[in-house]
């Protein structure tokens, strides 16, 4: 943009500009005083940087104003930088460059040499799932990365917004301006049981999956859900004999007793093989679950984070395709 020819690179007197260089900063006075020092010629400076020649000769009064140093002198028919302006002249050179760096895309980051720790939420059963993929393929990728999974919390933006995780991954059904969602695939429930259980001879009907003993899994201790609002509309109720706080541990109380429960079809499948449980198609219809990944936008242009993202998406968005994910026992 062109300037008239009294107006310094500070432009007219404003927050950064106009005088008493010396009690405010004016970044413009470095562009200026770089020009000056790699021309050495007020003249050449004005060419460069687009100024008139007096507006030139203004700014580098204002300099050495600044720096209480004549900055260049003549020498004959040229001018010369004095001691101080070539000891500054590296100085000024490394602050231009990383103000302008502020400014500049960051580049990609090399997951070979990447040294960080990410916090990841997640529900036990999707740990469970994709937690070892994970680990295995950061490990290949990215050997200084550290991925910490935290117990899925309450949910909400809080978490992400203040910085406690990085990342969200799981079942997440909310919308929140201010928290990015990618949706990875969609899951839906089974019902699990022990091998041999009674309510796996004959077809499990509404009134039979009703009567059995259930266990919920439940961080906060629910005893009631989803499915229990679908077997109101057959006029059901059914009969929980308990809760546990976490998918695992539901897993493993199920395989020694009577009880059934819930598992994700897709994420728990190789938990529910892993134990030799079955599965049955629960009876009821029940809403499918959005299994997806969510963060906060400042991380947007974090190549690191983006790194991480991919991951996930590969590791985790694998369990949307049929012949990958898991065959659960029948």
């Amino acid at each position: 943009m062109s300037r008239s020819p009294g107006e310094s690179p500070a432009g007219p007197a404003g927050p950064l500009g106009g005088a008493g260089a010396a009690a405010r900063l004016d970044l413009n006075l470095l562009i200026a005083l770089d020009a000056l020092l790699a021309e050495e010629s007020v003249t050449a400076a004005a060419d460069r940087l687009g100024l008139s020649g007096p507006a030139m000769s203004r700014t580098l009064g204002r300099i050495r104003h600044a720096l209480g140093d004549p900055v260049l002198v003549r020498a004959g028919r040229h001018m010369v930088p004095t001691p101080r302006a070539l000891a500054l002249r590296p100085r000024v050179r490394r602050v231009l460059d990383d103000a302008r760096g502020l400014f500049t895309a960051e580049a990609e980051a090399d997951p070979a040499t990447l040294t960080r720790t990410f916090t990841l939420s997640a529900h036990d059963s999707g740990i469970l799932a994709f937690g070892a993929a994970l680990l295995g393929r950061a490990r290949d990728e990215a050997p200084g990365v550290t991925l910490r999974f935290l117990a899925e919390g309450p949910g909400g933006p809080a978490p992400l917004r203040d910085g406690v995780i990085d990342l969200e991954v799981g079942v997440i059904d909310r919308q929140e301006p201010e928290i990015r969602v990618e949706t990875l695939f969609q899951d839906r429930m089974v019902g699990v049981a022990r091998a041999g259980h009674p309510l796996l001879t004959g077809t499990v009907t509404p009134r039979r999956y009703a009567a059995a003993g259930h266990l919920v899994d439940s961080r906060r201790g629910r005893l009631s859900g989803p499915v229990d609002e679908a077997l109101a509309a057959h006029g059901l109720r059914r009969r929980v004999v308990g809760s546990v706080p976490a998918f695992a541990a539901a897993l493993h109380v199920i395989g020694a007793t009577d009880a059934v429960g819930l598992a994700p079809g897709r994420l728990g499948a190789p938990a529910v093989a892993a134990l030799g449980l079955r599965t049955f198609e629960i009876p009821v219809d029940l809403p499918p679950l959005t299994v997806a990944m969510a963060w906060h936008p400042r991380h947007d242009a974090d190549s690191g984070h983006r790194w991480l993202r991919g991951l996930v998406r590969d590791a985790v968005g694998a369990y949307g395709a049929p012949e990958a994910a898991p065959t659960p026992a029948q």
